[in-house]
């Protein structure tokens, strides 16, 4: 009898392991279950229904596209997650895998998809753009490149109207550095403590976290204070940072500068948002040390904050020089620089010449999403569903010890993890267990920092408040689960 009941049991306990199996690889699927309840009273909404299946896929298995990533492909490439996710399918603010598993994109692909994966307006017009013309050369008349220098003029304030194209952020400000020298006539930047500016060899100087930086000749560059409201050494005080620019070109230059670069919020440092009042200080400095303000709105522009369409405009600046990258093109390689006439003209005493900068496709995919993000209003939506995502992800910080702060504007978001408040101590290996729990439930997000404590919340700008509404609750509940 008791053999019988063992048994039993046994088979009860299989049962249970089976279901649960099945449960788990289901929970985000496109069919989500009815939401349930954490056994710790946390509720987990289920992933917001959506419209498209991809087709099955067919292709190679993720083990077989690792081999021959670790024996062709950059050493130095790493992975998010200990076993990588092999991304075969996108639509819109969703990710598919290889076994038609949905994932909520809570990254964009480092805030590079602005409308949306294959955005049907942006697929239809690079496919129009190569099936008429693929390339050709700056040196013949296209109105591809043209119509979208126009456009993105018209998103500029003051006389920001000539528009240099590249193929990616770097190489825009590597652009940005030099025109900057050329019309100074002077070598030193000042750059910020934590920023990215790219990893080509003059921004890599301007780059600061030594993570990102090889040991190679950087000349020229200085880096200022970080004006980082959280883990700053004057709090919110901006002009207590800028100070430390002034004494920064007295002491260290001859007291003249190129220029100055910074992200107005910065995107791999961990979403770190200037002190209010520190750029308008720091450009009028710079103004006097007669050098020139570039802002990269490589991670921050292309109406991802959501008050403004560059996240400059919030400080209430005009810089001299705009870079930009990343939304752009909504994942097509594409990059731009918009600056003065007068400025621009330095680059006229030379020749000057960019192979694929402002290819017809790239252009043409470039207007179709500046369209797209004033024909759907995704700036308005970045705000709305933003600064509500925003307020969700604040109140975890009356659950959730380990929240050091919340941090960003529209969709760029950061969310600092600290395994304690007071000494603000990063949680590093916390961070990279919630980043997998969350993964295993549906929800991709990025991490940053220069502690890499950070979750960077950088998803398309089509995101719902339904959407916001799914991320943060799996993130209450990993959290309540550690």
């Amino acid at each position: 009898m008791r053999r019988m009941v063992t048994q039993g049991f046994a088979v009860r306990r299989a049962f249970l392991r089976r279901e649960f199996r099945r449960w788990s690889r289901g929970f985000s699927q496109l069919a989500a279950a009815e939401p349930s309840l954490a056994e710790n009273g946390v509720p987990v909404s289920k992933l917001p229904p959506f419209d498209y299946s991809p087709p099955p896929y067919t292709g190679p298995s993720a083990a077989e596209i690792l081999e021959k990533r670790r024996r062709y492909l950059n050493p130095s490439i790493f992975y998010l997650y200990k076993t990588p996710l092999n991304i075969v399918d996108g639509k819109m603010q969703y990710l598919f895998d290889d076994k038609g598993r949905r994932y909520l994109d809570g990254f964009g692909g480092i805030a590079t998809v602005s409308c949306g994966h294959c955005h049907p307006d942006v697929v239809k017009a690079i496919v129009d753009q190569t099936n008429r013309l693929q390339h050709s050369t700056i040196l013949y008349l296209n109105s591809a490149i043209a119509d979208f220098a126009e456009a993105l003029a018209g998103k500029m304030p003051g006389d920001l109207k000539v528009v240099f194209f590249t193929n990616s952020g770097t190489e825009a400000n590597e652009l940005a550095m030099m025109m900057a020298r050329l019309y100074t006539g002077c070598h030193d930047i000042v750059s910020v403590r934590n920023s990215y500016h790219g990893n080509g060899a003059g921004t890599m100087g301007a780059t600061a976290q030594s993570i990102w930086k090889f040991n190679v000749v950087q000349s020229g560059v200085h880096h200022a204070l970080n004006p980082d409201p959280y883990r700053g050494v004057f709090g919110s005080d901006g002009k207590m940072y800028a100070k430390d620019v002034e004494d920064l070109i007295a002491f260290g230059t001859s007291g003249h500068v190129a220029g100055f670069i910074s992200e107005a919020i910065q995107g791999v440092g961990g979403i770190v948002e200037s002190a209010p009042g520190y750029l308008p200080a720091v450009y009028s400095t710079i103004k006097k040390a007669g050098g020139l303000c570039i802002a990269d709105e490589v991670q921050a522009g292309f109406a991802r904050t959501g008050s403004h369409f560059w996240s400059f405009e919030a400080h209430g600046v005009v810089p001299d020089i705009v870079t930009m990258a990343k939304g752009i093109g909504n994942g097509i390689p594409l990059g731009a620089l918009v600056t003065t006439p007068e400025i621009a003209g330095v680059l006229t005493r030379r020749s000057y010449f960019n192979t694929f900068g402002g290819n017809p496709v790239c252009t043409a995919a470039g207007l179709a999403v500046l369209r797209v993000i004033e024909k759907e209003k995704l700036q308005e939506n970045a705000h709305v569903v933003g600064s509500y995502l925003k307020k969700r992800l604040t109140a975890l910080m009356d659950k959730h010890e380990i929240i050091g702060d919340v941090r960003g504007r529209g969709l760029l978001l950061g969310v600092e993890l600290v395994s304690d408040r007071q000494l603000k101590t990063p949680a590093k290996a916390e961070t990279l267990h919630v980043m997998e729990q969350m993964k295993e439930m549906g929800v991709l997000i990025g991490k940053g920092g220069f502690y890499g404590n950070v979750f960077r919340i950088t998803p398309p700008l089509c995101f719902t408040k339904e959407d916001a509404d799914f991320l943060v609750d799996v993130m209450d509940y990993t959290m309540s689960k550690m």
